[in-house]
């Protein structure tokens, strides 16, 4: 078995018998690996809460030449982001963004998705008020370092620079919006406003446009699990992005 120590993210965990827990780490230098935390579950695990959800730190990983789960023989906590626990619009957005990393991440070295999702559950830290913003952005900087980011600036299917002041037609097949032209072959696009266009732009780029309304926060939201759809190659239902999408979290505590 190889050992590789790495920063990590605990994506998702559960319990395995009756004293281990196995745990899906997102990881700068191994991508997304399945691990097993022997003793996790006793009184005295080394482990202790190391391993809650979002907790990030320095993992030690024995890679199996063969199979799929490995072993976790040590995770050192740097940050805990207990914060994202206490308030359901937070929650539910790193729900959504772990999710994207599980269905679409591979089991090799990543270091700009791992970034990209360190820096996006960091954001959602910072506020309630804008967890939705925050849980968009953060989305799409993951489907840009996944590397199929939509094409909003320019014709996805001609390459003509699109006008910043229209309304353009989304097509979620060809990849992003499209110039008239192209956007008579596609009648069943969705038309998007130049200030959506804009904000999904300023979000892959890692700049921060204006936080949107509610409403334009849910439009943008079924835009995302539209694309995302159209790219999943299992076609199983999202449905931690689903229940972030339809949640009506208000300003409820968790």
């Amino acid at each position: 078995m190889a050992l590789v120590v790495t920063e990590a993210i605990v994506l998702h965990a559960f319990d395995y018998r009756e004293t281990s827990r196995i745990i899906r780490l997102a990881t700068r230098e191994a991508g997304v690996r399945s691990v097993i935390a022997r003793g996790a579950r006793r009184d005295k695990s080394r482990f202790g809460s190391a391993l809650d959800l979002f907790a990030q730190g320095t993992a030690q990983l024995q890679l199996h030449p063969t199979g799929d789960l490995h072993t976790l023989s040590g995770f050192d906590v740097t940050r805990a982001r207990p914060a994202l626990a206490a308030h359901w619009a937070r929650f539910a957005a790193a729900n959504a963004l772990s999710e994207i990393v599980l269905r679409f991440a591979h089991d090799d070295t990543q270091p700009a998705l791992y970034d990209a999702y360190a820096n996006a559950l960091g954001a959602l830290e910072e506020g309630d008020s804008v967890a939705a913003a925050a849980g968009l952005a953060g989305a799409w900087r993951l489907v840009a370092a996944l590397g199929f980011a939509p094409s909003v600036t320019h014709c996805a299917s001609c390459g003509t620079a699109l006008d910043p002041d229209a309304r353009a037609k989304f097509d979620h097949r060809v990849g992003g919006a499209l110039c008239p032209a192209c956007g008579r072959s596609a009648p069943g696009a969705r038309e998007l406003p130049p200030d959506a266009r804009a904000a999904i732009a300023a979000w892959i780029d890692g700049e921060t446009p204006p936080t949107p309304d509610p409403k334009s926060a849910q439009s943008h939201m079924r835009l995302l699990r539209e694309f995302l759809n159209e790219h999943l190659t299992d076609h199983r239902p999202l449905r931690a992005f689903t229940v972030w999408e339809h949640g009506d979290w208000g300003g409820r505590p968790r």
